[in-house]
């Protein structure tokens, strides 16, 4: 770990250049190749949302969550109307410029402009969004933002138990930090949280194996990969777990 000392011979962090906590990101559209990123609205995406959710048919995308799954469309649209609109989280939903359509959600919290760190999360991706380069670009497209805003870290959390969680913070290119034990309680069960996150200098690296991956010549006629995100993103982890 890098460090000044002081004079009295402390160790003490390295002095941050002119630094100005950035501002926090504004509640636009973000636009991508494969994927448009639209401020979550009741009226606009929860009807198209809550059928994409729901062929989920085993309720297994919110097991993790601290809320669903949701039994009806008027459901998830009280949902979806009380926290559309709000500053943090803030929420976007995400849609698949193939079809037009909203399958899935993800927002910014826990925005610390003063400390300039940020995180995403409430990751709902519905079948119709899983496995596609849609979802990838949706993650790729809020880390960019962050980090042309002037955030230096940039953070994922999940349930220490979610596997799938974790396999993809990892191929997204967040390096592993820990397990938080007894972090919270969620739909009256413990939850540790595991940690990851991804820091400015690492940015730049990250930028370019994330536009090697998306860029149209990646995929064939039928749509599918021919290089794994994960083997641009892997070397560049600082530690896995």
């Amino acid at each position: 770990m890098r460090h000044d000392t002081n004079e009295l011979g402390q160790p003490v962090g390295v002095v941050i250049p002119d630094w100005k906590p950035p501002q926090p990101p504004a509640r636009a559209p973000i636009e991508g190749r494969y994927c448009i990123l639209e401020p979550l609205d009741a009226a606009a995406h929860a009807e198209t949302l809550h059928a994409a959710n729901i062929l989920d048919t085993d309720g297994g995308m919110w097991t993790y969550m601290a809320y669903g799954p949701f039994e009806s469309p008027e459901i998830y649209r009280k949902w979806v109307d009380s926290v559309a609109g709000g500053k943090d989280p803030m929420f976007f939903a995400i849609v698949d410029r193939a079809t037009g359509k909203a399958a899935g959600v993800a927002s910014f919290l826990r925005i610390d402009p003063a400390g300039g760190c940020i995180e995403v999360g409430h990751l709902a991706f519905s079948p119709l969004l899983q496995h596609k380069s849609a979802a990838t670009e949706a993650m790729y497209l809020m880390m960019e933002l962050a980090f042309t805003l002037g955030y230096r870290r940039y953070e994922w959390k999940c349930n220490a138990l979610n596997k799938p969680s974790r396999t993809a913070a990892q191929r997204f290119g967040f390096s592993y930090e820990g397990i938080f034990r007894q972090a919270t309680v969620v739909k009256g069960r413990n939850r540790d949280t595991a940690w990851y996150s991804i820091v400015d200098s690492e940015w730049p690296a990250l930028k370019a194996a994330y536009q090697a991956w998306l860029a149209p010549g990646n995929f064939n006629v039928l749509g599918k990969q021919r290089m794994r995100l994960s083997s641009l993103t892997g070397p560049l982890l600082k530690q896995r777990g």
